[in-house]
Parts: structure tokens; sequence; C-alpha cells
């Protein structure tokens, strides 16, 4: 079914753009939430109405993006991760690793959005990654993994015979030590 948007869409398209999908969607997601209108005559003259509305909309959009992507530019992503002596991470950082940082930072970005080189990075180092913005806009952004400092190792654990050994002392104790409470009561 043909329909022409009314609204943005997530991953399908912006306001005024004429889309082709399925029935069920159309009737069952689209129509009743005025996210989109059918395809005819009539709502073709109106989109053609609103037309320099809609491009007005695309035009700061895209200056939006243009000067998030100086911003997204000048900076360094660096994150902190656990890491062995060689340099290999324990975990990996992914693009929701990297979306989570850009939020708590101030930037609105979809972890979608974020273009990790072998999609995920699992040695510390320096890489380049690229958040897609709008339309065309590429952001290039420089990331730097570190490895966290690691804590100092726990003593090992003892053995089960070592804990056994260990337990009917703990035992044999404990009677002694309610012995004396017993004779200064009395």
């Amino acid at each position: 079914m043909k329909v022409i948007l009314n609204d943005d869409v997530k991953h399908l398209g912006e306001m005024g753009d004429v889309k082709n999908v399925a029935n069920g969607y159309a009737r069952n997601f689209l129509f009743p939430r005025m996210l989109a209108v059918p395809y005819n005559p009539e709502t073709v003259a109106y989109f053609e109405g609103k037309k320099a509305e809609i491009e007005e909309r695309k035009a700061k959009k895209r200056e939006e993006s243009k000067s998030l992507k100086e911003k997204l530019e000048s900076i360094t992503v660096e994150l902190t991760m656990p890491a062995g002596n060689n340099g290999k991470l324990y975990g990996a950082v992914t693009n929701l690793t990297v979306a989570n940082y850009l939020n708590t930072n101030g930037y609105e970005i979809e972890r979608k959005r974020i273009e990790i080189p072998g999609v995920t990075i699992k040695q510390t180092g320096n890489y380049s990654i690229k958040i897609h913005l709008y339309e065309t806009t590429v952001a290039e952004v420089k990331l730097s993994v570190k490895a966290q400092e690691v804590a100092e190792e726990k003593p090992a654990a003892k053995s089960k015979k070592e804990s056994k050994k260990e337990e009917p002392k703990a035992q044999d104790a404990e009677p002694a030590a309610e012995a004396p409470a017993e004779e200064k009561a009395e």
C-alpha cells in the first residue's frame, strides 16, 4: 500500500516521504497513530502545499547535523576497560558502549548510527569510528581504549582440607568461651 508519511517514523522515513508499506502495517499502525495517510490525489495536493515547510524542516536538520559533526570530531572518546597485561580486553567495546559514553556526555546518538571497525574492539589502542548523523553526514570520531588499573590480587583460596581442619578448632573454641561467662553469672 502506498502512503505519505504525516510525521517522521523511525526506520521508515520522514514527513512527506512516499513509501510502499504492507497493508496491515498501514491499517494497524500508521493510520491509527496518524503517522501516515493513504496516497491519493487529495493527500498529494495537501503535501504539495506543505512542501516548503517540509524542506525548511529538512534544511534545519541538515544544519544541526553539521554542527553536531563538528562537535563530535573535536572530541576524543576515552574508554577505560578491564584488560589483561597484553592489552587484550576482558570484554569488548561495542557501539552500545560508545553510545552510553556519548549519552552521559550530552550527545544523544542511537547505537545503530555508530559504526565500529570490525563490529567490536577487543584490544586497547586508538581507533577511528564513524557516526552516521543525517542523510549523508558522517562524523569520524577518535576512540581511545585504555586498560583499567587492576587492584591487588586476592589471596589464593584455601584448599578443602585446610578449611576442614579449621572447622573443628572453631567449634572447640566456642564452648570454652561460654564457660567463663556462666561462671561469672553465678
